[in-house]
């Protein structure tokens, strides 16, 4: 098996970008990046996002690293 592709993306730039799980659960399938979450010192690199599914509007954080992965993530709404 291929291992899965990945895109080149910006944390700083992901807040209100749209996504799809390739696995949808629980209905949720469509996703909005509300937050990106700022680490606690100003010298680490932004690690975590801040992920509301549309359809029931339940919120969790994620490492927006695990957007590259094809797999699991689609940009956009699909």
């Amino acid at each position: 098996m291929s291992p899965a592709k990945s895109r080149h993306l910006n944390p700083k730039k992901l807040i209100r970008s749209k996504w799809t799980s390739a696995s949808p659960r629980n209905k949720e399938k469509h996703f909005i990046v509300t937050n990106i979450i700022q680490p606690e010192s100003k010298d680490l690199p932004i690690d975590l996002i801040e992920l509301e599914a549309v359809y029931s509007g339940r919120s969790f954080a994620l490492s927006w690293r695990e957007l590259t992965n094809t797999q699991d993530w689609l940009q956009g709404w699909r």
